[in-house]
């Protein structure tokens, strides 16, 4: 009796486990089955800012793929500019000012107006920017460059305050710009300034402060842009040689602003700042760097460039393009007071190298701004030669370029023509030891164009 108990036992349970199992076959079969079919919302992209100071984001919820999506760019903004300004918080500080501004141009790029004004803040958006960003956001005007979406344009103030830009493919809202300030919790927006609405002219510059004029003159300058680069500078003191000087420079030196900190803050102040404009070559292997002060007449007087300090920037110029010759320079200054440019001629040459085409094309635009101007041309020679060749042929030279200026558009009336020869040598054509000084010999074979106004 007692053995037929203790078998019963064993089959009992037997049957009990392997039911178990059966069922929960089934559950995992329809669960399975369900999870396959559902559909699986697509993951949202990483934020770029610190955790510490997002909140936390609701879980993403699967879409209804029965139903058509609707157009709107920002399906989660509220409909006004308003609303959105009401429900701002204090937006968001990240560590790294370069890491706040990507995100935020993500969030505008892809129509998520709510979002990047959350990252901003109350306190430096308004509820006209806001209606400004909407509109640009339908149409579809928010595009991020490709090649360089983001730039840094320079110190504000010292290690405290910076500008950034999200540069745009629209070629009229071309950047936005924020202003950023680092406190004790890191660097948050101050500021935020957008092209304005379109009226058929694009503006020279969004922003008219020391730094935003600062920027602008040398945006001008690095593309060659001779009209705008002399609305951003004082006439009386910055010579019109001196920003064609620059242009050269930037043109054959093949200079564009570093990408870190391109214009470092010397000093900001009320009515006058200074900044180290900071420059390199393409494939970065070279730096060179020069000085910029920048002044005004009093508060709600316009910014102007009142001095360019060149010294470095040509050094480093003369040693890439001229082997070291500090004295193989585009620009030098003139006995008679201002700035004089300089174009070279190979030995015993009067024709114009491409080097030189591409100078005087410069020079012929900054005439053509002013039908007053006038300039003088002179011809100059090395020591190698008679005097009656040489004065022939420094007039040939001065010829040369006077034709050239004249084919460009230029009136032949503002052109005066000097003939010098080896008269005015600016290096010894021989050496203390009366050997011959090719260097010498070299820079003293050039035309001269003195800007005279």
């Amino acid at each position: 009796m007692s053995y037929e108990a203790t078998e019963t036992r064993p089959s009992l349970f037997l049957v009990i486990l392997v039911g178990g199992l059966i069922a929960a076959g089934i559950l995992l079969y329809w669960a399975g089955k369900r999870f396959v079919d559902e559909p699986v919302p697509s993951p949202e992209p990483a934020v770029d800012v610190p955790t510490e100071t997002v909140e936390p984001a609701p879980a993403p919820v699967a879409p209804d793929r029965s139903r058509p999506m609707p157009p709107a760019l920002d399906q989660t903004a509220p409909e006004t500019a308003d609303e959105i300004l009401e429900n701002l918080g204090i937006g968001i500080t990240a560590a790294d000012p370069e890491l706040l501004v990507k995100q935020i141009g993500r969030n505008l790029e892809a129509g998520k107006v709510r979002a990047a004004a959350n990252m901003i803040g109350r306190q430096a958006i308004s509820d006209e920017q806001l209606k400004r960003l909407h509109e640009l956001a339908a149409e579809a005007r928010l595009t991020l460059r490709r090649e360089q979406p983001f730039s840094e344009i320079g110190e504000l103030e010292i290690n405290r305050r910076v500008r950034w830009a999200l540069n745009l493919e629209d070629d009229y809202a071309s950047r936005i710009y924020f202003d950023l300030q680092r406190d004790r919790r890191g660097w948050g927006v101050e500021r935020v300034a957008l092209p304005p609405p379109f009226d058929g002219e694009p503006p020279r510059a969004i922003l008219v402060d020391a730094l935003g004029i600062t920027d602008a003159f040398l945006q001008a300058t690095l593309t060659q842009n001779f009209e705008d680069a002399k609305s951003f500078v004082n006439e009386g003191l910055v010579s019109d040689a001196k920003i064609a000087g620059l242009c050269i420079v930037f043109e054959e030196g093949g200079y564009e602003l570093r990408a870190r900190r391109p214009l470092r803050a010397l000093f900001n102040r009320e009515e006058t700042a200074a900044f180290m404009a900071r420059v390199r070559t393409p494939d970065g292997a070279r730096e060179a760097e020069f000085g910029v002060n920048v002044q005004r007449d009093g508060p709600g007087e316009p910014w102007r460039v009142t001095e360019i300090n060149l010294d470095n920037l040509l050094a480093d110029y003369a040693e890439r393009v001229a082997g070291g010759d500090v004295y193989y320079t585009p620009l030098v200054r003139n006995p008679k007071g201002g700035d004089t440019l300089i174009l070279y001629f190979g030995f015993d040459e009067d024709e114009l190298s491409p080097r030189t085409v591409r100078q005087l094309e410069i020079v012929s635009l900054l005439l053509q701004t002013d039908s007053d101007k006038q300039l003088t041309i002179s011809g100059h020679t090395d020591a190698i030669g008679s005097d009656a060749y040489n004065n022939g042929l420094s007039r040939r030279r001065a010829e040369t370029v006077r034709r050239f200026l004249v084919s460009s558009g230029v009136n032949p009336e503002q052109i005066t023509v000097k003939a010098v020869g080896e008269r005015q040598p600016r290096r010894p054509n021989t050496t203390d030891t009366g050997e011959d000084n090719p260097r010498g010999r070299r820079v003293n074979r050039r035309t001269e164009i003195y800007l005279d106004f």
